[in-house]
């Protein structure tokens, strides 16, 4: 415990710290909850409270752990989480949430506006949840505002130039008050801002024709970059020592990356709990014209392309509340592959590995009983993760490294199992891969290959490899699958032509 690196995950219900030693041995934890404000599709968090857990949260993680042995800090937040704060770094606003969609009128004017920048970036289109449309909501309601506190329509440019508003993400907030002064942000968090990640710059250009100030902009750096330390203040309210560097963060998908150790070319980290995330590392950038698949920069330059889909295993929880899972996964085991097909989704409507706002989940065929439905849920989820490599495959990113399972779903041993047989290749378990593990994995890769960090203080639980006799058997289903989403008009006749080629290879 010479050595400690801390991480603090800022989620949507708790802040969680974690204090890491090199080797992957985690010698403190601390954790609170957070409570948030919906109505409709607002939703809204008290920025004060983020420092309050996470100060609360850090110094619980540091209790005991010795004087001098911490080495430095990084924080990492939900994308698109943002607020307006003064030049002091006191919030103006609440803090609007990743999943806050109230700046959905914005979205076509920012399209219009950032059309060829997006386009080169790989994703195309902004979304309404993405943090660039709530800037400019934010910047209508509460910056237009005089001194006398009065709305001047025609005057705003001229307010935070005066007044010294500026934007924060949510993890921009804790650095500003872990440093007591201004900080950059990294350009993980603001991707969807509309930060220029291959110049490393903001498109002045598109933000010129938007309206928004460059003063209300922070400045932009890597993920991994030090930005100031410790100040006294924090210090005593953090456990955390005065003058302990502060680490430019990510967001909460690439520490959970950072967290499983997917950090070389051509690997993959696979997260299915509620809704099922897949992110990797490639050389070059994926370019994807539906817009499926966006990229964020990593800290030594390389690219983290991803996309979150639709299904996930909030399907088992939503179709069998309360049930003995374990019992049904017993009798599940007994139908592969399941006689029906299933499409499940969460909720409506499919953002990766096609974009459809149209799709609902479905089942082809009859089912026998509610173990063979089980059966067929679980299949399906697999058969939509295999189809996401299909695309990616498609799309040139190099898919064949290792790839690592995490989320809620790798409790289940036979899931993994399973899933490893529908994508016929070995499959990688952490011990752990919080996001809180991947800042700490951030913070102490100071001068060094983050990689070459991750594969010190990343620790393996277990390896699968598909059972004996597996290879193929999914093969008619998943392709019953792929043709019912194409001739529903929702997977494209090329990428469902590249699952089939692939299938048959």
């Amino acid at each position: 415990m010479n050595e400690v690196w801390v991480g603090l995950d800022l989620g949507t219900q708790s802040v969680r710290a974690l204090a890491v030693t090199g080797s992957g041995e985690v010698v403190g934890m601390g954790m609170r909850r957070l409570t948030s404000s919906r109505e409709g599709v607002r939703h809204e968090q008290d920025p004060e409270q983020w420092w309050s857990a996470a100060t609360a949260a850090c110094a619980e993680a540091l209790s005991e752990v010795p004087d001098g042995a911490v080495r430095g800090v990084a924080v990492d937040a939900t994308s698109g989480t943002v607020l307006l704060a003064d030049a002091g770094g006191r919030p103006l606003t609440r803090g609007l949430m990743y999943d806050d969609t109230r700046a959905a009128d914005e979205v076509e004017r920012i399209n219009d506006a950032g059309a060829a920048v997006w386009a080169r970036l790989g994703y195309q289109r902004m979304q309404a949840a993405w943090a660039l449309p709530k800037l400019l909501w934010l910047l209508k309601e509460f910056g237009v505002r005089d001194p006398d506190g009065r709305r001047d329509g025609q005057r705003w440019h001229a307010v935070p130039r005066a007044h010294g508003v500026r934007l924060l993400h949510q993890s921009d907030f804790v650095n500003t008050r872990l440093t007591g002064h201004a900080v950059p942000t990294d350009l993980s968090s603001a991707l969807k801002t509309g930060a220029h990640l291959i110049d490393e710059t903001w498109p002045a250009g598109v933000f010129d024709a938007l309206g928004v100030p460059s003063e209300v902009l922070p400045p932009l750096v890597r993920s991994g970059t030090v930005i100031g330390q410790v100040c006294a203040a924090a210090a005593r309210v953090s456990g955390l020592p005065e003058g302990t560097p502060v680490i430019a963060g990510a967001t909460d998908g690439c520490a959970a990356q950072l967290g499983a150790g997917a950090l070389t070319p051509g690997s993959w980290n696979s997260v299915l709990g509620t809704t099922l995330v897949i992110k990797g590392v490639t050389r070059d950038l994926v370019m994807d014209p539906l817009g499926a698949v966006y990229s964020h920069k990593a800290p030594d330059g390389d690219w983290l392309p991803g996309g979150a889909s639709s299904t996930g295993s909030g399907v088992i929880a939503r179709d069998f509340p309360g049930r003995d899972l374990d019992d049904l996964t017993t009798r599940a085991a007994a139908h592969e592959p399941a006689g029906p097909v299933a499409y499940p989704l969460v909720s409506p409507g499919e953002r990766f590995p096609f974009v459809a706002p149209q799709a609902r989940g479905f089942l082809l065929g009859e089912v026998a009983g509610e173990a063979e439905h089980f059966a067929a849920l679980l299949q399906g989820v697999a058969f939509v993760e295999r189809l996401c490599f299909d695309y990616l495959d498609l799309l040139g990113a190099p898919v064949d490294g290792p790839l690592i399972l995490t989320g809620g779903a790798t409790r289940s041993a036979y899931w993994c199992e399973l899933r490893a047989g529908v994508l016929g290749r070995q499959v990688t378990l952490p011990e752990n891969a919080e996001p809180a593990l991947g800042m700490a994995v951030l913070a102490a890769s100071q001068g060094r290959p983050i990689a070459d960090v991750a594969a010190e203080m990343v620790r393996v639980r277990d390896r699968i490899d598909p059972r004996p006799g597996s290879s193929g058997r999914f093969d008619d289903a998943y392709l019953r699958l792929i043709d019912e989403l194409a001739r529903r008009r929702w997977l494209p006749t090329a990428v469902a032509a590249h699952a089939h080629e692939r299938t048959n290879r």
